[in-house]
Order: C-alpha cells, then sequence, then structure tokens
C-alpha cells in the first residue's frame, strides 16, 4: 500500500503555456468560464492522477512530441507530457470544428 507523501510525488504538474493561456483570453466568456471551471474542478485533477488513460482523451498520431487531446464539450485541449520531469504541459485549446485543420 502507497503512503500518501508517494502518492503526491507520483502526479503530474500542470503548466499552461502562454499559447494556451492567449486562446483562451480570445474566447467568448462564456466559454472561457465554462473551460476554467471544468478544468479546475475535473480535468486536471484527473490529468494529474492519470494523464494517458480516460473517456476523454486521446493520444495524436504523426506528432513528434507524442502529443495528446483532451476532450471538453466542443473544445479540445492539446497536451504533451515530460514523464521524466512529471510535467504535463497545456499546449493549446480549440473549439472542435477549427482544432483539426
Amino acid at each position: 500500500m502507497r503512503r500518501q507523501s508517494e502518492d503526491a510525488l507520483s502526479e503530474f504538474r500542470i503548466f499552461e503555456t502562454d499559447e494556451f493561456l492567449k486562446r483562451l483570453r480570445k474566447l467568448a466568456s462564456r466559454d472561457a468560464a465554462f473551460l476554467r471551471r471544468k478544468l479546475d474542478s475535473f480535468v486536471y485533477p484527473q490529468l494529474k492522477a492519470e494523464s494517458f488513460w480516460g473517456n476523454n482523451i486521446k493520444k495524436l498520431h504523426g506528432y513528434t512530441p507524442e502529443t495528446w487531446r483532451y476532450r471538453i464539450g466542443k473544445f479540445r485541449i492539446f497536451y504533451i507530457v515530460d514523464p521524466e520531469e512529471q510535467i504535463l504541459h497545456i499546449l493549446t485549446v480549440d473549439d472542435r470544428k477549427d482544432a483539426y485543420r
């Protein structure tokens, strides 16, 4: 059985890039508030514990470094993971209609 301090050390830290923050600011205030609420209350806790597995998580093919996406309603959050440093870099956010162009 793991001790609590070991669990805390195994969690990933979240880093929001400037690009992500810029795109978040450009969204309509209603959408930005929705995303921030979902990120803080549900998405980030899940990604800290398990960055590679979940119903809304998918690995994107053909990207270097390995890139993942998280689906939040009509939005997609794209991120990369540094397992050695245990940091998850949130790269950007896009509306689903624009995300895969």
